[in-house]
């Protein structure tokens, strides 16, 4: 592996933010740190650039050690950083903000000329050299902030919520734009966001952490079709929780009968659920997984019947909000769907998607 990230551990006083952490980081990959605020991501991705100092544990970038054989200085981590404020000095031109960390090794000016000018064309702004930031948008500061961390070729680049400052459909561009840059220049990257949208675009592979913890570690696909847990599918995406007891359970087919306010029905098993003497468990669908029928089939299991208590219009598809006795389960259907709030309708549960999870 690139990086290894083992056994990280670090507190703030008594707050544990980072909790023995292990991770490994393949060359070329582009792995996400996926969690709410105060989760230990930008902790985490702190230690690899040198930023904070881990109470126990050690970072190791391409075989080097950067804590547990003296503590190795951000400078000489060979790393690249972008902040989620940008930190661009407004003073300096462009040109001279991203020839900042080259002057200062005092390379001469040939060579400076010629790696601004590469890593600004690598981003999109030749030609915007002699601009301020202030006469830049947001999208192009953003850029300025990639180009300086890209210009000293780094081993690995650091991006910490770099599009959180952007407006919606601007970020949604700046996306794939981050991950074409990554691609072409061969970087390992080391994400970190809040947003499970902009992990699933920009990821090879997802680090999902909660308080402190890495709680799932997987490709965008799996961790959404396969969470490992409640907090994984409430975090990743929209989903419907079902609580009930476990009536029935088959382990050899990882099947379980789920008894739940509306009746019994017919669920799979995560492969992290182990737990088969819970009484209480949740299953979750989403909404996606819901399909709604014209008439209901005597011998088919999982088939509900409930009311549309609300429709939300997103444009290309509906959420249409069914209760169903004292549940509510989010649906998601074609934008042209006929029926109206207060109409009945007849629900399919698919039970190879709806999970019990741990």
């Amino acid at each position: 592996m690139f990086i290894k990230i083992e056994n990280l551990y670090k507190r703030f006083g008594h707050t544990v933010a980072v909790d023995h952490v292990n991770l490994e980081i393949k060359r070329g990959e582009i792995l996400t740190l996926l969690g709410p605020s105060g989760c230990g991501k930008t902790t985490t991705l702190r230690c690899i650039a040198g930023l904070e100092k881990p109470e126990g544990g050690d970072v190791i970038i391409d075989g080097k050690p950067l804590f547990s054989r003296g503590f190795v200085p951000p400078s000489q981590r060979e790393i690249g950083m972008v902040f989620q404020n940008y930190a661009i000095w407004p003073h300096l031109r462009v040109f001279d903000n991203v020839a900042y960390g080259l002057k200062i090794q005092k390379l001469p000016r040939s060579v400076i000329q010629e790696k601004v000018t590469e890593a600004l064309a690598a981003v999109g702004l030749s030609g915007m050299e002699k601009r301020y930031p202030g006469q830049l948008s947001g999208g192009q500061q953003q850029r300025v902030a990639l180009a300086r961390a890209l210009v000293r070729h780094p081993k690995v680049l650091l991006l910490d919520e770099p599009l959180s400052n952007l407006d919606a459909k601007l970020r949604e561009r700046m996306r794939f734009e981050i991950k074409s840059l990554v691609r072409r220049m061969h970087i390992t990257a080391v994400y970190v966001t809040h947003d499970q949208a902009e992990a699933m675009v920009i990821s090879d592979r997802i680090a999902v952490m909660e308080g402190g913890k890495v709680v799932q570690v997987g490709q965008p696909e799996d961790i959404y079709k396969r969470p490992a847990n409640r907090f994984v599918a409430d975090f990743i995406g929209t989903t419907n929780f079902i609580p009930g007891t476990l009536s029935e359970v088959h382990r050899e087919t990882k099947t379980a009968y789920l008894q739940t306010d509306f009746g019994r029905i017919r669920c799979t098993l995560s492969d992290s659920f182990q737990d088969f003497a819970a009484q209480t468990v949740q299953a979750s669908i989403r909404p996606e997984e819901i399909e709604v029928l014209q008439s209901a089939s005597s011998d088919r299991e999982n088939v509900l019947k409930g009311t549309i208590a609300y429709r939300a219009y997103l444009g290309n598809f509906l959420y249409i909000f069914v209760t169903i006795d004292n549940t509510m389960l989010r649906v998601q259907v074609p934008y042209d769907l006929k029926k109206q709030e207060g109409e009945e309708v007849i629900l399919y549960v698919n039970p190879e998607k709806c999970m019990i999870l741990p």
